[in-house]
């Protein structure tokens, strides 16, 4: 989890949300991502086993749905990093995932779960924690935009697409060495 990181995204993604609204669609993003971040961690393995899935697909995805937001972060289009006309809101994706919960801490989690089964409510707990620090740093997002100004945003926001086009990129790579890994294991 990188709340810091994923600072300028977000500002810039809700810029477009009036006010009033910005607080409550975060909320629910972030309601949403510890949703998934449980699921995972408590029925992840059995999840992706059902839908017929690896954890390199969800590497792998995860990197390519980065990269695209990076690039509309780099190369900024009319109606934001999503496209989404002014006043329309973001829902699920890219916000609660996978920014807060990304393919890797979904990875991460149903690997502690698969590790250490024993010790599921701690690995509860840690979640529920890291959680809420993400969600306070978001929730106060708006003392940094008035820190930072518009201008500082914007300058941030092309330095995190950067940073995000590597992320990204190492992702895909990641899940690409995984399975063939795998494959060369089979």
């Amino acid at each position: 989890m990188n709340p810091l990181g994923n600072l300028p995204i977000f500002l810039s993604v809700l810029r477009h949300v009036e006010q009033k609204r910005r607080r409550l669609v975060l909320m629910r993003e972030l309601l949403f991502a510890l949703a998934f971040m449980l699921l995972f961690l408590w029925l992840g393995a059995s999840l992706l086993s059902w839908l017929g899935l690896r954890q390199e697909s969800v590497s792998i995805a995860g990197g390519i749905i980065l990269f695209i937001i990076a690039l509309r972060l780099i190369f900024p289009q009319p109606g934001g990093v999503l496209g989404l006309p002014a006043g329309d809101e973001p829902f699920i994706v890219p916000l609660a995932i996978p920014l807060i919960s990304g393919p890797s801490l979904l990875a991460a989690l149903i690997l502690f779960a698969n590790q250490a089964p024993d010790r599921m409510l701690d690995w509860t707990a840690a979640s529920v924690i890291a959680w809420g620090i993400t969600a306070t740093v978001l929730m106060f997002s708006n003392v940094f935009l008035r820190a930072l100004g518009q201008r500082g945003l914007n300058a941030i926001e092309r330095l995190m697409g950067m940073i995000l086009v590597m992320i990204s990129v190492q992702m895909f790579l990641d899940g690409i060495m995984a399975y063939m890994e795998q494959a060369g294991q089979a």
